[in-house]
């Protein structure tokens, strides 16, 4: 006599793994409801939050290469690429070959890449506060410790 196997498609889901519980989940959500209000406040229609962060990096280190905007950032090499030449094309950065090492081209804020922080900055400090919703001060407080910690290697 043969033992049936039971058929996977037909049997009962595992009750205890709801996947709109998962972390993998609940960060994605909450990572799209901010880039809509990201999108929604910025006043600017062609910056996207990536962008918005590159500029930031270069603001806070100053010029620096592709190589140190992808540890800067978190965005991967193809990606920054496709970024700094938007950036450029927008006349926010600038592109120059390194004095010390001519194979890396340096990216630098262009005096329109300031002007477009300066006014950018008030806004993305809304954005957060809009992101944050309605969560109280230690609950944000919290927040942000649990995503710093999660992000530690």
């Amino acid at each position: 006599m043969q033992e049936s196997t039971p058929d996977r498609s037909t049997s009962e889901p595992d009750s205890a793994y709801v996947f709109s519980d998962q972390i993998g989940f609940l960060l994605r959500r909450a990572y799209q409801r901010h880039l809509a209000i990201f999108q929604a406040n910025t006043g600017d229609s062609e910056l996207t939050s990536v962008q918005f962060s590159t500029l930031c990096a270069l603001r806070d280190k100053g010029p620096q290469s592709q190589g140190e905007l992808v540890k800067a950032t978190g965005v991967d090499q193809a990606t920054i690429r496709g970024i700094i030449e938007r950036l450029k094309a927008r006349r926010l950065v600038s592109l120059a070959k390194d004095s010390v090492d001519g194979r890396k081209v340096i990216v630098a804020l262009t005096a329109a890449g300031v002007t477009m922080l300066d006014q950018m900055i008030p806004r993305a400090a809304e954005i957060t506060e809009l992101t944050f919703g309605s969560l109280n001060p230690g609950e944000r407080m919290a927040l942000v410790f649990t995503l710093r910690q999660m992000l530690q290697e």
